[in-house]
Parts: C-alpha cells; structure tokens; sequence
C-alpha cells in the first residue's frame, strides 16, 4: 500500500503518532510508507485476501472497523461496536481479479484522516489474529476425509506401486514392439503369436540362435526406465517353451558397463509342447542406482540353430507388507504414513476407456497373471493389471483404508459413435457391477463372494461407498447421466441399502436427487481459483454429503502447467483444505491426484509423490507434507472460533479429538502473522507442538534436492492458561496440536 501526489500539496502536520513531509508519510513506530493517489480521490488499494478495513477520524481519533456489504463500506465504531452505518463518500469498486479498492472523495471527506486511514491500514496488515477456540459443542467431523485417489496414470501402478519390475513383460495392450528388450550375443529376438502362453496372453518372446552359435546367449530387459537393485531377496520367474535341458541363468547387471550384481543358475528342462514355469529367489549386492539390467541367457552351443520361446517375465524385490505380487515398498511406505482413510480405485479416465471394449474389466483383473489379458489404458501405454481389483482391496486391507469403489457407468472418453452407452443397452452392464459388489461383499455361498475365496480371500470385504462413473460431465456424458446414474442407483441401492452412492458431478443430476445421494466436486485450479474455494461449501444442502476425490493446484496464476507442486501451490490447497475440514459434517473425503508420477514416463503433472529408481530416487512433494501433515494431526468434533479478524490472507480451523484439541491455519500471504490461540480448557498440558511448512512461493522439492518439509517444535502456553502464541511465517501452513489431560 502506498500514497503519493500527483499535485503540490502542503503535508506538513503531525498527529496521533504519524509524521507527515511532502510526498511522504512516517508512522511513528519508525517505518516508512509511500503513497499513491489523487489530489480528488485517494485510491487504497487492499489484498484480494484482505477485505476488511479500518477507518479514521483524523484528530478526532475516532476509530472503527470497516468491511464492505453490499459494495458499501460499513463502519462500526470502536467506542459504539453495535452501532453501525454507511461512511459518507466512501464507495466500494472492485477490479478485474478481485482485488477491492476504496475510493475516497476528498472533496466530500476533505476532513477525512486520510493519512491516518493509510496508518491504521498498516498496522491492521500487523495486527495479531486472535482465535479464541471453543472446547465445548461443535459438529461432527468425516472420520474419513482424508484419503487417497489412484489410477494408473504416470506409470504409477506398473512400473509405480506395483511390485514387478519388468515392463513388457507380456506384451499387453496394443503394442507388438520389443519396447525394454534387447539381446543377449548372437541372436534374434522377436514377438510371436503363434506359440501363446494362454488365450488372455497370446504372444510370447521368440529367440532365434543361429547355427555355430556359443557363449551365452538370451536377452535383457530395462524395466520401467531402469531397474532398483537393492541387497535384499528378489523373487523371478519366467515360463519357457522349447526342447532345452541345461542352465540358464538370471542376472541384474548395470546397463553402462555391464557390472554383475547378481547372477542364479536355473536347471531348465523344458519340451516343444507346452510352457514351463519356473520360479527362483536371490540377493543381489547393492547398485548405486537404478541404471540396470535383468538378463535371461542360455547356453548358445544347446541351442544352436533352434528356437525357445518365454513368456511373463517377473521380477519382485521385497513387497509391502510380504504378500505375493503385493506392492512396492519404496512407495508403499511414504504413502502408509500419511496416514489415509480411504483408498478411490481404479480411477479417474483410467476406468473409462477411450471405447467401451478398453474400459477397466474387473473380471479380467482377477486370477493367475497368465489370465489376465491387460488393456491399452487410457493414459498411452498398455496396463497388464497385476495390479487388480484383489489387489487394490488388500492394498486396503494392508494399510486400514476403505474401499471407494469407481464403477463404469456407460461413458469412454472417444466420443465417437457408441462411446456412451444408455438405456436397454446399459443393463449388461449394470449386472456387471452388481457381480463386481458381489466378489467384494459376498458371502463364500453366493458365486461371486465363492469365486474371491477361490483366489484365496474368503473373507468379505467392507464395501460402504461406490461412485457411480467419472466425471460424467465431460465427454459428451452430461445429457444422459440422470437416466444412466438412476439406473445404477435403483439397482445398487436395492440390494445394497446401506452401500453409500455417489454421483460423480454436480452438474447433471435428476429434478429429484435420491435421498442421501452424495455429489462429487473435482478441480485442477490455481492458487487463487482454489483460496476462492475457500468457503464453497458453507451454505451447501445438508442432506447430500460431498466427496472432493480429486483435487489438486495445478497451475500458476497464468494458467501455466507446473511440472510439481510448489508452496504457494501447496499453502492455497491448505486454504481449501481448511475450508472442507469447517465443513467436514457434509464433506465426507478429500483426495489430491495424481498420486504417484514415474519420471521416466509422464502424462501428467504435478503429483504428489515422483519418483525414479535410485535409492535416493522418491520425491515428496510440498503438497505430501501438508497433505500428510492434515490427515495425521485430525480430530472428531470442529469447534467453533471466534477471532479478531476475518478470513484472509489467515485461514484457521479447529477441532477436537479424544486426547487433544488442533487448530490448523494457512497464511497465503508474503507477510508474516502473528497467532494468539486461546482454548477456555484448564485441562492444557504445559508442552504441546507445533508444525509448520513455509518457504519460498516458487520452493518445490525436486529430484536431488527437498528444500522443503515440515518442522516440529515442542510448545507451550503462554501467561495466562490455555494461550498460545504463534508466528505464521509467509507462506506457511501450520498445525497446533494442544494435548489435554
């Protein structure tokens, strides 16, 4: 905020405690403010996130407070807080962007403390915001709000969280390449389709040795853009078809200079006529980095001149928790201690499909891996869906988090002849999610829950939320989803009353929503779209809870993509964090996506978790630890607050667990603020903490470099009982956790 003239004007006075020379000002706590205006109007310009102001009698040293109502400017003086009116010639105007301007008529309010308004304006941007924290009633809050989003987008399922580390490796989706292969000596390596490992996997690795072959000969495999080698137990396996008897042998070895890490005979004897399964375990010597090879080589003399086929290479490292083709641990583990609710599975667009035929087939996702057949996903490259509905539910059952499942609903994203699907033509299909619930839920006695025992889980699992489709207002699905929703609605709810559905817009719903229908809200916005959000939810109808299940900021100011999130990113998602947290009785989950991002292979950014595979090569993002920093610090009850000030550039919440009371705040602003957080609790603990996170704006935490990540401090009240004094730095997010006995 600044004043100056761009006419001569005699400023020479002094009052109240401000100094006044030509052009300008000096507060008299020594600071120094400039100015800009007119001779006719003062121009004072506020932060968007400011818009309450103060006012000033100039001698008089009558004082109130100001905040704008219907584009007025009320005044409530102090001495009189009750009595409230319309200052005289002060008028409300707003810019693009909405950053509020008072205008000030000097010809009308020549006697105005216009200076003094500049002063008192100052000191407001400094003065401490003071919550005073109800320990009494308050609303119940979602016991699961914070959770996760996932689908295979950035490689974050294969070659992500998934557990193998070969990719390719049976040759799935569209593609016939040799994508991640190469050979081994003197051979030719080719697709074949005419030697099938089964019906779902129909091509196998053809090696052709030529006559007068010897020394070792086969093939390697990259991975996905390179191959963690850890000194820790791997399990492999391949199977094999061909007329051979003798060694092979399995190695990890380091691409650039072909260094051997580890290297296991296998006794192979194998027969022209069906494919063989083997299956071995070793420890390697620890790589420096992902850089890396695994080989599958023979002896070249026995097959000179012959073929051999092999088919579903697999490498596992140690999973998470040990359970077989279970996930990684690298990113298992990051994930776990966020300390999530809930898991949304299996997507997003990847459920959808670009055609109804390439939408995400539960059925198909089950069983032998042998007889999963895989499917060009949605995001560009082939899923072999190791990672499957099974999987997905005890990734669940691992990491105590309830299942929400996404079903489709009749839309793919081609937009093309065919790609929706309504009416009578949807009821295949409908039946289809009604057995998908049955394989989750069912009993051992009915064919579905039967058929899930078979692959070794008899025990039903809890299925309480299904939402119903993706984002149904995009592609062209926003007309029919009120008939497409009801269908799968009536039908769901008439076996399943007590399943939670979910419609996946609010923007095309039915005249009549269903009782307890909840809605799903999605964004990828910008800082100040999403501090805009703040209080979307304050006046919502109570009877419809909301899922926020994807949300992220996702671009600067501009409208430019960022490549990851950085802090003002991460501050403004706090603000609308906060914002759901004070409306947690009708917000029931909240989830940032992208998850997970591969490095190697992106489609989409920022996410909340990158990666590579080095030992060092797992990024956390800004975004984790305020993400992670909310879900673990969360009580059952919101408390109410009453402050000093209003929302903005400070966000605030609190609420109540059984052994604690936690205050969460938010400064989007470049200043720092001072907090005084007082709880009327005789009951406080004398050492409580304290967490924050704040940087730079543009900070972000990169491969090789985490300047960012939160930072505890044991903190206790001050003076008086159950007073707290904080410093919200700029940029910051922070969150006290007051212990009582």
């Amino acid at each position: 905020m600044s004043l100056s003239f761009n006419s001569t004007v005699d400023l020479r006075s002094r009052c109240m405690g401000v100094s006044v020379v030509p052009g300008r000002l000096v507060p008299s706590n020594g600071s120094t403010g400039a100015a800009f205006a007119t001779l006719d109007q003062l121009h004072v310009r506020g932060s968007p996130t400011l818009p309450t102001f103060l006012s000033a009698d100039v001698c008089t040293a009558k004082i109130g407070v100001g905040a704008y109502v219907n584009k007025q400017l009320v005044v409530v003086p102090t001495t009189s807080p009750r009595a409230a009116s319309v200052a005289p010639g002060l008028v409300m105007s707003k810019e693009q962007n909405s950053v509020p301007i008072m205008v000030v008529d000097l010809r009308k309010l020549f006697d105005l403390a216009i200076l003094f308004l500049f002063e008192i304006f100052l000191v407001a941007n400094a003065e401490t915001v003071e919550l005073r924290v109800s320990t009494s009633g308050g609303n119940e809050s979602s016991p699961i709000l914070y959770g996760f989003m996932f689908e295979d987008i950035n490689h974050s399922g294969d070659g992500g969280i998934h557990s193998q580390l070969l990719r390719n490796n049976g040759f799935q989706g569209e593609s016939t390449d040799l994508t991640a292969y190469n050979s081994v000596g003197n051979v030719t390596l080719g697709v074949d389709l005419r030697n099938p490992l089964s019906a779902e996997i129909p091509r196998s690795l053809k090696i052709s040795v030529p006559e007068g072959a010897s020394g070792e000969v086969g093939f390697s495999n990259e991975g996905y853009w390179g191959i963690p080698v850890n000194s820790e137990t791997y399990t492999s396996a391949f199977f094999i078809k061909g007329s051979y008897t003798g060694r092979a042998t399995l190695s990890l070895r380091r691409r650039a200079n072909n260094t051997l890490y580890a290297s296991q005979d296998v006794n192979i004897q194998s027969n022209a006529d069906k494919f063989t399964y083997y299956e071995t375990r070793f420890k390697p010597e620890q790589a420096p980095d992902g850089d890396n090879l695994w080989a599958l080589t023979f002896n070249g003399c026995k097959l000179a001149g012959r073929e051999i086929y092999v088919s579903l290479i697999q490498l596992y490292p140690r999973t998470f928790p040990p359970r077989k083709n279970g996930l990684k641990p690298s990113l298992a583990d990051p994930i776990a201690n966020m300390n999530g609710s809930f898991l949304r599975f299996p997507g997003g667009n990847n459920l959808e499909g670009i055609h109804p035929y390439s939408r995400w087939k539960w059925n198909e996702t089950i069983g032998p891996l042998e007889s999963r057949p895989g499917r060009e996903g949605t995001w560009s490259y082939a899923n072999t869906d190791a990672l499957g509905l099974l999987e997905y539910l005890c990734w669940c059952e691992d990491m105590n988090l309830i299942p929400l499942l996404t079903v489709w609903d009749g839309l793919s994203l081609g937009q093309g002849p065919g790609d929706i699907i309504t009416g009578d033509a949807l009821k295949p299909y409908v039946e289809d999610v009604l057995n998908e619930i049955e394989f989750i839920r069912g009993e051992v006695s009915t064919t579905y829950g039967a058929l899930r025992a078979k692959l070794g889980h008899p025990k039903s699992f809890k299925l309480l939320h299904v939402e119903i489709g993706n984002e149904d207002h995009l592609w062209g699905g926003g007309p029919s989803y009120p008939e497409r929703l009801m269908m799968f609605y009536n039908a769901i709810h008439e076996i399943y009353p007590d399943i939670n559905l979910i419609a996946s817009t609010g923007e095309y719903l039915p005249a009549r929503l269903p009782d307890g229908l909840w809605i799903t809200f999605h964004t990828y916005s910008s800082p100040s779209e999403l501090v805009s959000w703040f209080n979307k939810f304050d006046n919502v109808d109570r009877a419809h809870p909301w899922s926020v299940s994807e949300f992220a900021c996702s671009k600067n100011d501009e409208g430019a993509q960022i490549p990851e999130p950085n802090v003002q990113c991460s501050v403004a998602e706090a603000v609308f964090m906060i914002g759901i947290e004070r409306n947690s009785d009708v917000v029931k989950m909240e989830a940032y996506a992208p998850l997970l991002r591969n490095r190697g292979g992106t489609q989409w950014t920022p996410d909340l978790i990158e990666f590579n595979h080095n030992p060092n090569g797992v990024v956390l993002s800004t975004s984790y630890y305020v993400h992670q920093l909310f879900s673990l610090y969360r009580g059952h009850t919101i408390l109410e607050v009453l402050s000093n000030r209003p929302f903005g550039p400070v966000y605030w919440v609190a609420s109540k667990s059984d052994s604690s009371y936690i205050v969460k705040f938010a400064n989007y602003s470049p200043d720092r603020h001072e907090i005084k957080v007082t709880f009327d609790d005789k009951r406080i603990d004398c050492t409580c903490s304290l967490h924050l996170i704040s940087g730079p704006p543009e900070a972000s935490n990169v491969y090789g470099s985490t300047k960012v990540t939160p930072n505890k401090s044991v903190i206790s009240p001050n003076g008086e009982n159950g007073t707290f004094r904080l410093d919200a730095p700029s940029w910051g997010v922070g969150v006290l956790v007051v212990n009582f006995r």
